[in-house]
């Protein structure tokens, strides 16, 4: 008994050995001396450091900034690639290696500001002053996002710092270390910028067919301002187009006539709306018709394109294209007098009009004028029967039934006395079916083939039609209007009489031009040229 209680007393449950005990108290000893404790120390507020500026970046380092006619956010976070990412919503991405370094630039472009973007239509030098100002633009967003970026992860470390020391050394060194750390990866990023790299994007999304769709964006801006300048003299041109009519014998609109103005393939052409807006109020029009594709990829940018529609004093019947989006269809249908047809009957200035949208959602594609697939064929020839099967149902009859691509159209023949079309960019007016009593009038681009028609030498004419239906609301006669592109002061007209007269189908030894109907024509001297 003596001898247990002689033995040194232990904790309960301790079983640590002299040894371990021994290499403890050498461990502590080591962590006691100086030099040891002031390298944790600064291990310590780094890691603050490097938290608060992460968690300052993530919460607050962004800034909102105008560049050219967008509204965007410029936001700055940790990286390890060091590179710039431009977001284009919904399109996609474009990343750019732009420069080395510990942190990323994002980009992301927001709406178009309206009031800029019709500046920039309007004056006809717009476009080379803007693509001056965005550099300036970039710089003072960037001037704003790094101080911004400095101070909020200045205060973010700090705060965190206080959190942890509640002393004001430590508070104050991790805030100088956040500070440093942003000004550092700031330098790293200045000296190893590469300006090259705005030639070399990386493309992301829907914008992987950016190169192929969009071309040379210097000669399509350059040609543009020659284009806007030749419209200015060719609108006042539309202007004389109705007295000119007066000359042609064929064929004078009676008291009660329904005129109809088709247009069709506008392509986000500003150009057009002028035109449009023109004709409308010369020709007196009750009533304009678009068989589709108003815009070129149906993106959420592009909706602010058809606010123009509520500026026409007139209904405005839509439907989709396959350019067009569910979006772009919500956002014609948001203007107080647009129809839009999707499947659907109305009734507008007197006719009663059908109409569905394209069963395709395809802007990555250029589809006009390429043959489609078997399976495209039949799907377009489905949706035109669901139009008919619509139709037959109402029980009451149909003036004019719409489609975009015009073949859709077969299903058609017999159960309307015309179909309006588009997406060919191509005019064309011929007989649905033989005996079928149907006419099939195929639009041209109303926009020009939109911008990137100004890829080629000699931009497409601006194309669109004027329909005369009398009392009986049966069409009687139709006017081809063209407004001539760059090189081309005219306005140029042909009206065609339909009577009792139907154009034929074109045979394999007959072209659509072989087959037109009795018609005149009148060019107006052009004005201010």
């Amino acid at each position: 008994m003596d001898g247990q209680e002689n033995q040194p007393a232990t904790a309960a449950g301790d079983d640590t050995t002299p040894a371990a005990r021994s290499r403890l108290r050498s461990m502590g000893r080591v962590l006691r001396r100086p030099f040891a404790r002031r390298a944790g120390r600064v291990l310590a507020i780094l890691g603050v450091a490097v938290t608060g500026v992460a968690l300052g970046l993530l919460l607050a380092g962004r800034v909102n900034a105008d560049i050219g006619p967008f509204r965007a956010q410029l936001s700055v976070g940790p990286s390890l690639t060091g590179d710039t990412k431009v977001n284009i919503p919904p399109l996609g991405s474009l990343v750019l290696d732009t420069h080395q370094g510990p942190s990323r630039l994002t980009v992301e472009l927001g709406e178009l500001d309206q009031s800029r973007v019709e500046a920039l239509i309007d004056d006809p030098t717009g476009i080379t002053r803007a693509t001056q100002s965005v550099v300036g633009d970039i710089q003072r967003g960037l001037m704003r996002l790094g101080f911004r970026a400095a101070a909020v992860s200045m205060l973010a470390a700090m705060v965190l710092a206080a959190l942890i020391y509640r002393r004001a050394r430590p508070v104050a060194a991790s805030g100088l270390t956040a500070l440093a750390l942003v000004l550092g990866s700031a330098g790293v990023g200045a000296l190893t910028i590469r300006p090259q790299s705005i030639e070399e994007p990386r493309y992301e999304g829907l914008l992987v067919n950016a190169p192929a769709l969009i071309g040379d964006v210097q000669k399509i801006a350059s040609d543009y301002n020659k284009y806007a300048e030749q419209l200015q003299r060719l609108v006042g041109n539309v202007s004389r187009i109705y007295a000119t009519v007066s000359t042609l014998p064929v064929y004078e609109p009676q008291e009660g006539t329904t005129r109809i103005l088709h247009v069709s393939d506008l392509h986000l052409n500003p150009a057009a709306w002028p035109v449009i807006r023109t004709i409308v109020e010369q020709y007196r029009i009750d009533a304009v018709i678009d068989t589709g594709d108003i815009t070129d990829w149906g993106s959420e940018p592009e909706a602010s394109y058809v606010a123009s529609i509520g500026l026409l004093d007139v209904p405005y019947v839509y439907i989709r294209g396959n350019h067009d989006s569910s979006p772009t269809q919500a956002a014609v249908a948001g203007q107080e007098n647009a129809v839009v047809l999707d499947n659907q009957i109305a009734d507008v200035a007197g006719l009663t009009i059908a109409g569905i949208g394209d069963p395709r959602f395809t802007p990555d594609k250029e589809t006009a004028g390429r043959d489609t697939t078997e399976e495209e064929q039949a799907r377009l020839a489905a949706t035109g029967a669901r139009l008919d099967a619509t139709i037959e149902a109402a029980g009451r009859p149909v003036q004019i039934a719409l489609v975009h691509d015009p073949k859709m159209a077969g299903p058609l023949a017999g159960d309307a006395p015309i179909v309006l079309a588009g997406h060919t960019h191509n005019r064309e007016v011929r007989e649905l079916e033989p005996g079928a009593s149907t006419l099939l009038m195929t639009q041209g681009s109303s926009g020009g083939a939109g911008l990137r028609g100004l890829e080629s030498d000699e931009p497409v004419p601006l194309a669109m039609s004027v329909l005369y239906f009398d009392e009986t609301k049966s069409l009687q006669a139709y006017d081809d209007i063209r407004v001539g592109g760059t090189g081309q002061s005219q306005v140029t007209l042909e009206r065609h009489l339909v009577g009792d007269t139907i154009p034929a189908a074109p045979t394999p030894e007959s072209s659509p031009a072989d087959v037109q109907s009795p018609s005149g024509s009148a060019t107006p001297s052009p004005t201010g040229s």
